[in-house]
């Protein structure tokens, strides 16, 4: 079973790595300078310990940050080698267990109608979060998931 562990400022290049190799599933980071502002993003929530991840070695294979103060799921990421090996559930069970469950946890990904968002969808819906309302962030039609 895949080890969840807070992430910490060693861990950001590989961490910008496995985002990088996926940026076009995250709208916002298809540059550069969207890299780097995410990067500034990243080093905060894991000296807040809102930074979670699985490593194998030195790389890192998963990755989620997440907000108390907003009660949300902000961004997770399984690299595609590693898919289908439970890492995604085990960060999102670590993430829950951080979050109140007394108030509403939201995760916004892609619409039903976006390929992108068939598995990260199933991936919400299997810890009972239901469809909610349709948004657009960075520019990206996106459906907020709320977990009640």
């Amino acid at each position: 079973m895949a080890e969840v562990v807070f992430g910490n400022e060693r861990d950001i290049e590989p961490w910008i790595e496995l985002v990088r190799g996926m940026r076009d599933n995250f709208p916002g980071l298809e540059t550069e300078e969207g890299l780097d502002e995410y990067r500034t993003t990243v080093l905060e929530f894991m000296t807040e310990n809102r930074a979670l991840c699985v490593k194998e070695g030195e790389e890192i294979v998963g990755v989620l940050l997440f907000s108390i103060t907003h009660n949300m799921i902000c961004c997770l990421a399984v690299s595609p080698v590693h898919r289908r090996e439970g890492i995604a559930s085990a960060l999102m069970t670590e993430a829950l267990g951080r979050l109140d469950r007394a108030r509403d946890i939201t995760v916004t990904t892609f619409r039903d109608d976006d390929p992108r968002g068939a598995a990260p969808r199933a991936l919400y819906k299997k810890f009972g979060f239901v469809e909610g309302d349709f948004v657009i962030e960075f520019g990206c039609p996106s459906q907020m998931f709320v977990l009640r």
